[in-house]
């Protein structure tokens, strides 16, 4: 018998947010992204594994992986 199983990653872009880059400095937007990864099996997503937030420099492209409470602190900011 052959079963299917693994993981797939959704990414969710929840706000642009207008910030100041801590490597370049410019004040610019940076998309605010949710990334939740699911176990699959037979290619239907069951239950999510892991989910984490990230915000990315659109000038210079750096990244900053952020915990549950920054994001969510930045997205009651951008309200």
């Amino acid at each position: 018998m052959l079963v299917l199983f693994g993981t797939k990653a959704y990414l969710r872009q929840l706000a642009v947010l207008s910030l100041v880059c801590g490597d370049c400095g410019a004040r610019v937007a940076h998309p605010l992204r949710k990334r939740t990864t699911k176990f699959t099996l037979f290619f239907v997503p069951l239950f999510r594994v892991s989910t984490s937030y990230s915000t990315q420099c659109t000038a210079c492209g750096a990244e900053r992986k952020l915990d549950f409470g920054q994001a969510e602190r930045l997205l009651a900011g951008a309200v």
